[in-house]
Order: structure tokens, then sequence, then C-alpha cells
């Protein structure tokens, strides 16, 4: 009996791990706090025909409204409530745009706050996203509803309430994470109003979740949740399907909580993973891109098989969350285009791009003081719509890295050479690498601050080829740079440090 229950908690995980991306696609792009309208036209515009696989979408659960700071992006990350108007737009337009993206192969995954509700100083009253009352005093949310005997008052032994130790697991768990009430989630109720959430979400077609906060909730209480949830919506995806679960768990190492302790119950966000790759691409620290040979679990990271990647995220980008001020961002465009370049082209983990917008920085003592601003908003406090310029890019303060030229490229080089092993590793013992994707692709940098001029094993059949980081191929011509393969599989490569993007990538599908 023992081994029967063990096997169906496996299956059960494995089942999780896996983001159910269609046929040839490999990345998930995060469209942070756009509205629904301009997913649902962008995944048919552009992420489906540019073979993206999936969106990451801003929380869509009710939300406190904050006037001060006036609508900052954390606003998103206090609930009100379970019902489905938001910032990004109302439950009919969250339904349209999951319906739309699904219709044209590009999969929806949910930010799922389900550890708090809003701060504890949240105030009362009807400033919430749907409208709806409650007041934070009394931890009283009418429209779950919960009260103050669905929160963690009394196992939280701290004076304040508040987490005061990140040593211990049990503060981490029990107590509240930066005054955010936080939910007991070992009680049967919330269980059942939480799965409740997501399951209304799984029906409406959604893929799977990135589960917010989760160093913060005991593993028994998701596994509890997770095994409520219903398989996945059989009109887009395969009868049995599970939904894909990727977990926000801090962990550079030597915590308390380690990522580990997640791993059986889905993918695991790996935080090291983007602060590794940001201190090596600014070559800090003596750390040089020729150690990069091991890249993956070689670097201390964890399973490949359990592994969520991305260069930047929301959080760590402003500054917070993990990584310091080694994470590249689109601040450093040329640095932020190799490194999105180099974990698409690697074969270690599911790979998310980050989509962002602008804010007007404000160092003091090396902090940016506007790290809280929101996105692009009307003077009503509404979000801009997200405009697009005749060079794919776009307006209106959103900055949209997912449409630059060398990230949808190698988007589309990562879905080419899928399942081909890592091959033809060169390196100058510096910061010039280059690697094959078996005989489906390859890639070469140059970090240095001198030329690169080398000819090197691709791997890839003879003929030529377009650079698809310089350019395009179109009409039977390469609008960038071409590179000539012999029948030995070998080519000449020449970058220049002072290129734009100091890069060059090949694959089969860029053959003249």
């Amino acid at each position: 009996m023992t081994w029967l229950i063990l096997v169906a908690v496996f299956g059960l995980s494995v089942a999780q791990h896996n983001p159910h991306l269609k046929h040839g696609r490999t990345s998930i792009v995060h469209l942070f706090e756009w509205r629904w309208a301009d997913i649902a036209a962008e995944c048919e515009r552009f992420l489906g025909p540019y073979g993206y696989g999936g969106v990451q979408i801003s929380p869509p659960s009710e939300h406190i409204v904050l006037d001060n700071p006036w609508r900052a992006w954390y606003q998103r990350y206090q609930p009100i409530g379970y019902k489905l108007c938001s910032r990004s737009g109302s439950e009919a337009e969250l339904s349209d745009m999951i319906t739309r993206c699904n219709n044209v192969g590009v999969n929806i995954y949910v930010d799922a706050v389900i550890n708090h509700m809003c701060g504890s100083g949240g105030g009362e009253g009807t400033h919430s996203s749907c409208g709806s009352w409650f007041s934070a005093s009394k931890q009283d949310f009418p429209s779950v509803p919960y009260s103050s005997q669905d929160f963690n008052n009394n196992k939280c032994h701290t004076s304040n309430g508040e987490i005061n130790n990140y040593g211990d697991p049990n503060e981490v768990r029990n107590c509240r994470l930066v005054g955010l009430l936080d939910l007991a989630l070992e009680k049967d109720y919330v269980r059942g109003k939480v799965a409740e959430y997501m399951n209304k979400l799984i029906d409406m077609g959604v893929a799977g979740f990135r589960v917010d906060a989760v160093k913060h909730m005991w593993p028994g209480d998701l596994q509890n949740v997770y095994g409520r949830l219903h398989n996945l919506n059989t009109k887009w995806f395969s009868n049995g399907s599970r939904p894909f679960i990727y977990q926000e768990v801090i962990d550079l190492g030597g915590e308390a909580i380690s990522a580990r302790e997640y791993f059986h119950l889905g993918r695991v966000t790996e935080f090291k993973y983007g602060a590794k790759l940001g201190t090596v691409i600014r070559k800090w620290n003596g750390e040089k891109l020729s150690y990069t040979r091991n890249w993956g679990e070689g670097w201390g990271f964890m399973p490949n098989g359990d592994a969520f990647v991305f260069v930047d995220n929301h959080d760590n980008k402003r500054g917070h969350g993990a990584g310091g001020a080694s994470i590249v961002t689109f601040w450093d465009p040329r640095l932020y285009k190799m490194a999105v370049g180099y974990m698409l082209a690697h074969p270690y983990g599911v790979t998310r791009v980050m989509s962002s917008y602008r804010w007007d920085r404000n160092f003091v003592n090396g902090k940016d003081q506007n790290d809280w601003i929101g996105p692009p908003s009307n003077s009503d406090g509404s979000t801009k719509p997200v405009t697009i310029n005749a060079d794919l890019t776009c307006g209106n303060g959103w900055v949209c890295e997912h449409r630059w030229r060398q990230i949808y490229n190698m988007v589309k080089f990562r879905n080419v050479v899928n399942g081909q092993p890592h091959s033809n590793w060169w390196d100058n013992q510096s910061n010039q690498v280059a690697f094959g994707r078996g005989n489906r692709g390859f890639i070469i940098f140059n970090n240095d601050d001198w030329d690169l001029d080398v000819t090197l094993n691709t791997g890839m059949p003879g003929g030529t080829y377009c650079d698809v980081i310089s350019g395009l191929k179109e009409n039977g011509t390469c609008t960038g740079k071409q590179i000539q393969v012999g029948g030995d599989g070998r080519a000449h490569f020449k970058i220049s440090s002072r290129d734009e993007d100091p890069f060059v990538a090949i694959h089969a599908e860029s053959k003249l």
C-alpha cells in the first residue's frame, strides 16, 4: 500500500514538472503587468508566429489599490480576494485571452499568490481592483470569505508577528512576510478556497502556475493543495494532463529552507542561474565565460529536470529578490542580449524570457528609490496599452525584450535544437567560447576586449548559414552576417570586440 501511495505521489510530481508546451516550442515569456487584451493580441500577432510556447501573466486575482506609493507594481501581490478582476482587466477579458492564446498554441501560466493576503496596514474599505470591501486590521475579507480564524496568528511566535530570523524555518513559514497577512494553509477550509481559485483558472484553460513565495509555505500544505487541482482542460491539452507547477523559492545556497524541499511538487526557480550568469557576463570576481563548460548542475545548480531558469525576473531586476547587482537587465542591452542568448542556446532547464517596462530610476546610495513604480499608466491609474512600432519594437514605455531580434531569434534557435546534446565546446581560456547543439545549431561569443578570429568544428552540415543575431534569413538571403560551413563541418568566425552584439548563432533552419 505504501508503495502504491509513493508511486501515485511520484507520478503526480513528475506530471507537474511538465510545462505542456506545444510541439516545437520551448520557452515562456513573462509579459509583466500587461493587460489581458494586449496579451491576447500579442499571442496572435507575435508569440504564436515567432515560436514562443507560453506566457506568464501577472496575478489575475482581486488586489489592493495603493495610493501611496501610487499604483505600485507590488499591489498585484496583495490579494483582497479571488475574484478575477485586476489592473490587467476583467474576468471576461481574461477568459478571452486564455482562449485566443491557446488557439494559437501559446500556453498561459498564472502567477498565483496563495501564501498571504494584503499587508496588515492595508486599511479597510473598497480600495480594491473589484471594489470589494475588506478590513486588513480585522483580517476580514468577505469576498472569499476569510476571517481572522484563517490566518497564522497563533502559530507565529515572534513579538511583532513578522519574520525576524530567516534562519528559523518555522518563523519563515508561520510569520508575516513584510507585513503581509499570512494564510493558515494547514486549515482544510483555506486549502479548499485556494484550490477553488486555481481550479477556476484551470477550467478556463490555463496550463499551470508560477506559485509565489513558496519558501513561506510548508511543503505538506502545498502538496495537499496541488493534489486537489483539476486536470487541464481537454479542449487544449491531452487527457489526464496535470497543471505545470513552478515554485518561487529563493535559495542561493546556505539558506535555512532549501529549494530541494519542493522538488517533488514541481519545478523550482533556480535563482543561482541569473546571479552566476550575470557575474560571468560582467566578468566580476575573476569569473570567465570559459569556466561555463560544465554550466548547469556542474555549477552546483539544481537537477536539470527540476530547474526553471531566467536571466532576470520582475523582482531582482529592481535590485531585490536575489542576485543583487550582478543581475543583467535591459538597462545593459549589450550584456543582456548575450546572457539571454547563452541561456536559450544551453540545454539546461525550462527557460523564461523577461518582458519589461521602463521607469525613471533615481539612485541614492546605490538604491533605486523608484523601484516601486508600476506599469506605464494614464492619469486615472489605468494601465496604458502596449503599442507596436513598425520595426516590431514597443512604444508607450514598454520595453518588450521578447521582441528584440536577437532574443526572438534565439527562442527559435532553442526550438530548432531541442533534444540535441551540448557539443563541440571551444574556448580561449578567457571570455571567448563556442558550443553546438548536436548537428542542429552552433553559437560563439566574444566577451573579451580583443577580436575573435578562429576556425572551429561546428558539427553542422556544410552550406551557407545566416547568423540570426546580426540579421534574419529572408527571401533566400541573409540580412546580416553569412557563415560558410565546409563539408567537414568547420567554419571561420570573426567577431570584433566592438560589435554591437559580439556573438554569432546559426541553426538548421537558418541555412540558405
